[in-house]
C-alpha cells in the first residue's frame, strides 16, 4: 500500500515539475513591442510581482499589459527611469504563469527608449 500511494506522490510530483519546466522553457512568442509607458508597479498582497502597462495608440482600448521578474533588476530602473516616455519592449510570452511570475503571459526581456512618432522631441 505505501509502494502504490509513493508512486501515485511521485507521479504527481513529476508531472508538475515537467508542467513547471514546460511553461518556463517553451515561450509560445517573442517579440517586440512599443508605445508610451503609462504604468509600472510592484503589486500583490502575498506575494510581490512587478506589472506594467503601455498604450499603443490614442484610444484606451490599445493597451499592451505585461510583467517583469524579479530577477531583472537593470530592466526594473529603466521602466522606473523611462515611466511617461515612449519606449520599445521586448518580450516572451508563455503558455501559462504562475502566481509567483505575474499576472501577464508577456514577460519583458529588454527594453529601449524610443523617439515618440506621435509627438515631436527635438
Amino acid at each position: 500500500m505505501k509502494k502504490i500511494l509513493f508512486i501515485i506522490l511521485g507521479s504527481l510530483a513529476a508531472l508538475y515539475l515537467l508542467y513547471f519546466a514546460f511553461v518556463y522553457f517553451v515561450p509560445y512568442s517573442e517579440g517586440t513591442r512599443a508605445g508610451e509607458l503609462i504604468k509600472f508597479s510592484k503589486k500583490g498582497v502575498m506575494v510581490k510581482t512587478y506589472e506594467g502597462e503601455i498604450s499603443q495608440g490614442i484610444s484606451g482600448a490599445q493597451i499592451f499589459a505585461f510583467s517583469v521578474m524579479d530577477n531583472e533588476k537593470e530592466i526594473i530602473e529603466k521602466m522606473n527611469e523611462y515611466q511617461g516616455q515612449y519606449v520599445k519592449l521586448t518580450y516572451v510570452e508563455r503558455f501559462s504563469t504562475f502566481f509567483f511570475w505575474g499576472d501577464s503571459k508577456y514577460f519583458v526581456t529588454g527594453i529601449e527608449q524610443e523617439n515618440s512618432p506621435h509627438f515631436n522631441r527635438e
